[in-house]
């Protein structure tokens, strides 16, 4: 789990979070493809030195503008997508005095996982990335 507070506004950064064109400028480049429809699917594909990459998943909550959360299946060469190799993705916002309070949560019951859920760091450059994104609207 990682905590950061954010000086935006909870919409602006549920917005950040769930919109195909801002997710793109914090998630490296990255495509975003649903309907936020609980039980829809969900699928982010990037480039990086000309391989493209792609996960997807299926949508598990849409609860504007606190919550989102959605599984996702990693390809690897020794996994099949089956549930149980799909990690989840939680999104949890709260307002706080002069801004958000985001928690990230990752569940990754995924092989080599370490122990089935992922820390967070919240000096992350990609959550660095969305914090100047968010920051940076000055609303």
């Amino acid at each position: 789990m990682t905590r950061v507070e954010l000086a935006a506004r909870r919409e602006r950064v549920f917005a950040a979070l769930t919109e195909p064109e801002l997710v793109r400028a914090w998630q490296y480049g990255s495509v975003l493809e649903t309907d936020w429809t609980p039980g829809s699917p969900v699928r982010f594909t990037s480039e990086w030195e000309g391989r493209v990459f792609a996960q997807w998943g299926t949508v598990l909550a849409f609860e504007p503008p606190d919550l989102v959360a959605y599984t996702l299946f990693a390809p690897r060469d020794d996994l099949e997508d089956r549930p149980e190799h799909r990690f989840t993705m939680t999104y949890e916002l709260e307002e706080v005095p002069g801004g958000t309070r985001l928690t990230v949560r990752q569940s990754d019951p995924r092989p080599g996982a370490a122990e089935g859920v992922s820390a967070g760091d919240p000096d992350d450059p990609v959550l660095g990335a969305l914090r100047a994104l968010v920051e940076a609207s000055g609303d």
